[in-house]
């Protein structure tokens, strides 16, 4: 793609991975509500191209997005127990003005994170925990309709509804990814539900690599590993997109230790582990969201 990037949420979690996995392989505009520190931002990024705003700010949002190719739109409220003037305000309203933006401006292709929240309600008591486990056969494959477990997942089902409307009034290219359990090193620990959705930093950084390249219309697909555990299909994002992964949380024990006889180092040669260099970034892990985490969540929920 020859046309600058915008990545807007850049400073948080997702931004992050994704930066740290395919940061030099394009021309980035960032965009963040935070100023984002130089260890956070790939090398040849400018101080022309970050940009300190919020997503609602129509005027800012419109200057970001003139003359890119295409939009990651990570930005809003992570908080699953976020209260609705928030995901109303951060998540619906600032996703509107993001997508009108990119629709107005030409852009061709839009990635928008959305969530397992948004499907959150087909965890039935009647089917956990035996759904998290490699035996049963329940698949989620993102035909589905929406099923929210909570306000957030809601703003997230009301962002993949925008993505249809704009795909078919202004033929802009829309993919959601129900994002699942990112977590960098290891899944989460001792928690099946993470384990059964975990996404690797270097299978996200890939898999929105995907939504950069690939050619598609409007699609909804589920953002995680190759689990042994996983109950959501991972087959449209690899038909649709050309996903390969590379992880699979079945290579570490339920602690989250790498079995002794998995091979959990080599990325198969698509991208490196992590793009910053060394020298500026450090051990510096991804920057927290710009909204304070709910404390009691077992894993990095997105």
């Amino acid at each position: 793609m020859d046309e600058p990037v915008l990545l807007t949420g850049a400073g948080g979690r997702v931004g992050q991975a994704i930066l740290r996995g395919i940061g030099d392989d394009y021309d980035w505009r960032l965009l963040d509500r935070e100023p984002l520190p130089a260890a956070k931002v790939p090398n040849g990024v400018t101080d022309a191209d970050r940009y300190v705003a919020d997503i609602t700010d129509e005027r800012a949002v419109r200057e970001a997005v003139a003359d890119v190719g295409a939009v990651i739109h990570l930005a809003g409220d992570p908080r699953k127990t976020a209260p609705w003037d928030s995901v109303l305000r951060n998540n619906i309203d600032g996703t509107q003005v993001v997508m009108r933006a990119a629709a107005d401006a030409g852009v061709e292709k839009f990635a928008f994170a959305s969530s397992n929240h948004a499907v959150g309600g087909y965890e039935t008591d009647e089917r956990t925990p035996d759904l998290y486990r490699p035996e049963d056969e329940y698949r989620l494959d993102g035909s589905e309709l929406p099923r929210p477990g909570n306000l957030y997942g809601v703003s997230k089902a009301a962002g993949e509804s925008l993505g249809r409307f704009y795909h078919d009034e202004f033929g802009m290219s829309v993919v959601c990814v129900r994002i699942g359990n990112l977590t960098k090193d290891h899944p989460p620990r001792e928690y099946e539900r993470g384990q059964a959705m975990w996404l690797s930093h270097r299978d996200c950084a890939h898999l929105f690599d995907r939504c950069l390249r690939a050619t598609y219309g409007y699609e909804v697909v589920y953002g995680i590993s190759n689990n042994d555990r996983r109950y959501y299909s991972i087959e449209r994002a690899c038909e649709a997109l050309g996903y390969d992964p590379a992880d699979n949380s079945a290579n570490y024990t339920f602690e989250g230790e790498p079995k002794p006889d998995r091979d959990t180092e080599t990325n198969g040669g698509r991208y490196a582990a992590d793009g910053f260099d060394a020298d500026r970034a450090g051990d510096a892990p991804p920057a927290e969201p710009n909204f304070p985490a709910d404390p009691d969540a077992p894993g990095d929920d997105t």
